[in-house]
């Protein structure tokens, strides 16, 4: 195996099985073109598996199935990665995570500050969906999930049962985050935000 190829192999296996990446996880590692030649070998080679255009996976193995297919989540997360995008759950996602719907939404659709596309790999087609709201950098899927549901119900739905619901919901981290992420969001939300806080901290 080449050194790139071991290095590549080494920060694969320290992710663990299930990741999902590209070729830009590794380009501190050497040139693009280097990259792409040490990650198609080991790919040959049954150590990674290639499961789009530019996408590979350190499969998760069944005793009886074998490799299983990637989660979609981890599929959305390295397109985000490829193309420099933010990745946030859907409005519908954020709203069955905090328990405010009990309907389970289609799991493979996300937010993405990045333009709307569906990708293919491993047989999942994830759909990444351009969001009018922000995504906040170094912020936990839930507060993401927050804005995002936010944005999803508009200005003229929002009461003071669903902001006491959501600050009920949300720990002081998340609280603290959606308050200092204010200045990216449109004026009405970022006073929505100001409720939650006032609420929750109340």
């Amino acid at each position: 195996m080449s050194a790139m190829a071991d290095k590549i192999m080494k920060r694969v296996r320290a992710k663990g099985r299930g990741w999902v990446f590209t070729p830009k996880h590794f380009i501190d590692f050497g040139t693009r073109g280097s990259v792409d030649m040490a990650l198609s070998r080991l790919a040959q080679a049954g150590e990674i598996r290639r499961i789009g255009r530019g996408l590979y996976d350190y499969p998760q193995l069944h005793d009886k199935l074998g490799a299983l297919t990637p989660d979609a989540e981890m599929i959305a997360q390295a397109v985000s990665a490829q193309s420099g995008d933010r990745l946030a759950p859907s409005a519908a996602a954020a709203a069955n995570r905090l328990g405010l719907s009990t309907q389970v939404p289609a799991r493979t659709s996300y937010a993405t500050t990045g333009r709307t596309r569906v990708r293919q790999a491993a047989g999942r087609s994830v759909t990444l969906k351009h969001s009018r709201a922000p995504v906040l950098g170094n912020a936990s899927e839930v507060a993401n999930g927050v804005v995002q549901y936010l944005a999803g119900l508009g200005r003229d739905n929002i009461n003071a049962d669903a902001i006491s619901q959501l600050a009920a919901r949300l720990d002081d981290k998340d609280v603290q985050t959606l308050l200092k992420g204010r200045a990216q969001m449109p004026g009405w939300m970022g006073d929505v935000v100001l409720k939650i806080g006032a609420v929750h901290h109340g």
